[in-house]
């Protein structure tokens, strides 16, 4: 093995195990296939700007010892299984943890083999002197993953720098137990250590992990193939070894790390102001994330129910919206029992209004405005003491459309210009709700009075609410006027 010496020249040895790209020439085309997967291999790490980052590639062939992190190490005797054992050599001679940077699947593997009947190309992570691996299964193109809370600043960050690989595979990772076969059967030994999820898919499983084994001595973080390896490297000197080997980066001296012991006045309180800094946007972040989350979650269902929902989950949606806009609401198929009614019953200053709530998955048929029109000739019987004073109609219409896609109107021919009750888009009842345009949504149920076609001033904030019946009508009568 080639010697390999150095004195502190401020730069980490990191152990990476493939050949050193720069002595290695691209094969011929004709070349084997095991020539072709090793120079890939390496090329994987030829564009690393190693000095720039505070850190040197200590190569295949070359000493181990005095590495303080492996990338990709081999388990492989003649291919890099010596200089993998030399490094834990070194760091428990220190007794510092190994800290390893391994990569899940292999992202260029031809489509034939993603569309095999045996499945989508996987990935494993094996560890050295523990039980277990770390099995990936590639997921489908466009999977979504997300950060996991409450993660250390190191794992956050590496999640962060991860989090916006554009068109790569990830591989959801599962920690399996190992399997030794022998001429007595197979013993199975459970997996050691803890996999800390760092990035998710949307099962929950993790498609970044650390893994740590139980005693400590080695820390794992298993990430997809096909990253930005500059990012990986600054990360690594910058968070990870401060983190996990502080004793690295003094024992180098390292232009990132100095002692506090040894710092000016000036310099401790400028890290002082910043390590604040940091704690309170840390806090600051949670807390805004916190909320964000609730209010999602309140959101959603009015959202959902508004814009897609039918029956009951479209129904309790507008009621909500209608309380927010200072209506009492009373649903009426609870208060009567059965549908002998409309669904609702909103009422605010007086006005008492009768609200019937559909959903059409195309476009709306006029029998609704029928429904409502009988609802309303029935109302005086259900109700003696209890006029109504206005009604209105809301539909969720072509609710299987995006709603960005639906027609703006219910009706697109203007039967509803002689109607005697509104005709509301629920989609426009939620534009109103997600700003808060209450006035809006006032004015729109209980009806708004014009004459000669023309319109009444827009509530303040909200969208010009469209003539929708004749000046002095009456629901409760027949023909709808006084």
């Amino acid at each position: 093995m080639a010697a390999h010496t150095t004195g502190p020249n401020g730069l980490v040895p990191v152990h990476v195990a493939v050949h050193d790209p720069a002595q290695r020439e691209e094969p011929d085309p004709r070349a084997a296939d095991y020539a072709r997967k090793l120079f890939a291999a390496s090329a994987k790490y030829a564009d690393i700007s190693w000095t720039r980052y505070g850190a040197e590639p200590r190569w295949l062939d070359m000493d181990t010892s005095t590495c303080v992190a492996a990338i990709n190490p081999s388990h492989f005797s003649g291919h890099g299984a010596d200089e993998f054992d030399r490094f834990l050599s070194g760091v428990a001679l220190r007794g510092e943890p190994a800290l390893i940077i391994a990569t899940m699947g292999t992202a260029d593997d031809d489509e034939d083999r993603v569309r095999s009947v045996f499945g989508r190309p996987g990935g494993r992570v094996d560890f050295r002197h523990f039980n277990g691996a770390i099995i990936g299964e590639r997921l489908l193109a466009g999977a979504e993953v997300s950060l996991v809370p409450g993660l250390d600043a190191a794992d956050h960050d590496l999640g962060l720098r991860l989090l916006n690989r554009k068109d790569a595979p990830w591989w959801a990772m599962t920690l399996q137990a190992s399997a030794l076969a022998s001429p007595r059967g197979t013993t199975v030994h459970e997996p050691e250590g803890e996999l800390l999820p760092i990035l998710v898919d949307s099962l929950g499983k993790p498609v970044v992990a650390r893994w740590t084994s139980a005693d400590g001595q080695q820390i794992w973080y298993v990430i997809p193939d096909a990253v930005d390896w500059n990012q990986v490297v600054d990360w690594l000197v910058q968070r990870a070894l401060p983190e996990h080997v502080p004793a690295a980066l003094r024992r180098v001296r390292s232009r990132h790390h100095l002692d506090p012991a040894l710092e000016t006045l000036t310099e401790t309180q400028a890290r002082s102001d910043l390590e604040e800094l940091e704690r309170r946007y840390l806090e600051d972040k949670t807390r805004l994330e916190d909320g964000l989350q609730r209010a999602r979650q309140e959101a959603e269902p009015v959202r959902a129910g508004l814009l897609y929902g039918t029956g009951s989950v479209l129904e309790d949606a507008v009621a909500v919206v209608l309380r927010a806009a200072g209506f009492v609401v009373i649903d009426l198929d609870e208060e009567l029992g059965g549908t002998l009614s409309a669904d609702l019953l909103a009422v605010r200053n007086g006005s008492t209004c009768l609200v019937e709530v559909k959903a059409a998955a195309g476009a709306a048929g006029e029998k609704l405005i029928s429904q409502l029109q009988r609802h309303l000739d029935k109302w005086p019987q259900l109700r003696t003491g209890q006029p109504v004073t206005c009604a209105a109609l809301i539909v969720n219409h072509q609710h299987r459309l995006d709603p960005a896609e639906r027609p703006a109107e219910v009706y697109q021919r203007r039967v509803v210009d002689v109607l005697p009750f509104p005709v509301i888009a629920s989609g426009d009842l939620f534009r109103w709700w997600r700003t808060q345009d209450w006035s809006a949504v006032q004015a729109a149920v209980l009806g708004q009075a014009h004459s000669g076609g023309e319109r009444d001033e827009p509530p303040a904030g909200g969208r010009e609410i469209p003539a929708v019946g004749r000046k002095g009508w009456r629901p409760w009568t027949k023909g709808g006027t006084a």
